[in-house]
């Protein structure tokens, strides 16, 4: 059993409670399971090969950066952008991965 902080009022808790035992808000981490599960392998890859087109913004379900990168692909900057967004998504671990982007690892 691992043990984790409230991002409310920072008491320790089990990663398996649904609520904090303090002050009742909900688990951070129970709330990032419900979305689909989501690999930084595959996004980090994905931003890699097709980040210019904003590939790995429609993988991660953020459609209207898809978007923007997609608009302005013409430019090379997404592609700089994405790249860059590859390489952190491939050396992160899966905690700070699925935390940042919202995701279920």
């Amino acid at each position: 059993m691992a043990l984790i902080y409230c991002t409310t009022c920072a008491q320790q808790m089990s990663s398996q409670a649904v609520h904090c035992p303090k002050c009742g808000h909900p688990n951070a981490e129970s709330r990032v399971t419900q979305v689909a599960k989501k690999s930084r392998v595959t996004a980090g890859i994905l931003a890699l090969l097709l980040g210019g087109l904003g590939i790995h913004k429609f993988y991660l379900d953020k459609v209207g950066l898809g978007l923007v990168y997609l608009l302005f692909c013409w430019t090379f900057i997404p592609a700089i952008i994405a790249g860059v967004e590859g390489i952190i998504y491939l050396v992160q671990d899966d905690a700070t991965f699925s935390e940042k982007q919202g995701v279920a690892v």
